[in-house]
């Protein structure tokens, strides 16, 4: 992404922070930035980004630096992103993609929007722990004095229970500033103290279970099946061609939706399984018979959390589910010390995905009215026409 012209400045804080305190702890001395093109990928930028991402208060694969800079390659440029970074003494401590839009839901309203490209599922800044808080009333009194033409701020796919939402519903409550929750999804999530077989036997009546254990049965009967796990880069290229060509081959590749259907959607996807893998972070599951693989997926490993990316399965043997098959194996991520949970990255209602991970990740986009009395009354009417509309769908 070229932002060379871009230029940094400052917020108007000024005050110490203690980070243990909360409410109305004092501010830092920041300075809240636009990285530039050269910025984005200095050794030392990038040095202390890895180390925002060791310390965040949440973890948010889709904002680390081997899934965030693919994606301003193929996207970024175009839409003219730009990255909201917070520093306090000198130390990376907040950082948030965001870009301007006049498209707001098929309306024309001019608003400030944290960034999310169609293959990025969540929306959480990364924040260092300790500084949530400090991190959202720095942002907000930004967006306050450069509001430009924008009504409101947008900010998509955020974690509702998570301790950055908590600290921005902490922090939207002690300054009275209005907002409302524009959207919301409730995605399959896989979090329990069960064991991987004990997980399934509660999440799946006996009769699902034995049919599973049929379907593997007599796809065994076809040939040899193989499962494969690999968590480092041995023949990653050739993996991720495979997986390429394994969903472009089913309904995705006849919809045109499928990653090798573009070719940014396709370099993005290859780059960042390179980057993953390199920052330590993919683990890739197949299903395999006789060698081809027949069922594949893609996790980001992101302690404590997980996010399970893409899946692909051949449709010319769905009458073995082998896309449930792998998911079965998937539940060992149960058994992982480092991760309490992981999120589908699916769409709300998921068939295969909700009939075996059982618990539910509410995942909310928040409108937040900024500027001054004159704009915060016209985000009132907005915030009042949305409540009525959605009162009435």
């Amino acid at each position: 992404m070229d932002m060379a012209s871009a230029r940094s400045f400052r917020t108007f804080t000024g005050r110490p922070l203690n980070p243990r305190r909360r409410a109305r702890a004092p501010l830092p001395h920041g300075e809240l930035r636009l990285l530039t093109a050269p910025e984005i990928t200095a050794p030392e930028l990038i040095r202390q980004w890895d180390d925002l991402v060791a310390q965040a208060a949440e973890p948010n694969p889709f904002f680390e630096p081997w899934l965030l800079l693919p994606a301003l390659e193929q996207w970024g440029r175009a839409q003219q992103v730009v990255i909201k970074t917070w520093f306090v003494d000198g130390q990376l401590c907040g950082l948030l993609p965001t870009l301007r839009s006049a498209e707001y839901y098929g309306h024309l309203v001019t608003h400030a929007t944290g960034w999310l490209h169609a293959n990025a599922f969540c929306g959480v800044p990364l924040v260092m722990r300790g500084y949530e808080d400090a991190f959202w009333r720095t942002l907000l009194a930004h967006f306050d004095r450069s509001q430009r033409r924008a009504l409101f701020v947008h900010l998509p796919q955020l974690a509702a229970d998570g301790p950055v939402a908590q600290a921005l519903e902490r922090v939207l409550g002690e300054d009275g500033r209005s907002h409302y929750i524009a959207g919301e999804q409730h995605r399959a999530l896989l979090a329990s103290e069960f064991s991987p077989e004990a997980y399934l036997a509660s999440a799946m009546s006996q009769k699902k279970r034995k049919e599973l254990r049929r379907q593997r049965a007599r796809l065994a009967e076809e040939g040899v099946v193989t499962f494969e796990r690999p968590g480092d880069a041995c023949d990653l290229a050739a993996w991720t061609a495979e997986f390429l060509a394994l969903e472009a081959a089913g309904w995705k590749g006849e919809a045109g939706s499928a990653l090798a259907s573009a070719a940014q959607t396709r370099d993005f996807f290859t780059a960042t399984l390179i980057g993953a893998a390199a920052a330590g972070k993919l683990e890739r599951l197949a299903l395999r018979l006789d060698g081809r693989a027949i069922a594949m997926l893609v996790n980001f490993i992101t302690p404590p959390g997980a996010y399970s990316f893409k899946t692909a399965f051949d449709e010319d043997y769905a009458r073995f589910s082998p896309g449930m098959l792998l998911q079965l194996e998937n539940l060992s991520l149960l058994e992982r010390p480092d991760i309490d949970w992981a999120d589908s990255c699916a769409a709300e209602g998921h068939p295969m995905i909700e009939r075996l991970w059982r618990e539910r990740r509410r995942m909310v986009s928040r409108n937040i009215a900024i500027g001054g009395p004159l704009r915060r009354a016209l985000f009132r009417l907005l915030m009042a026409y949305e409540t009525r509309s959605r009162s009435r769908a």
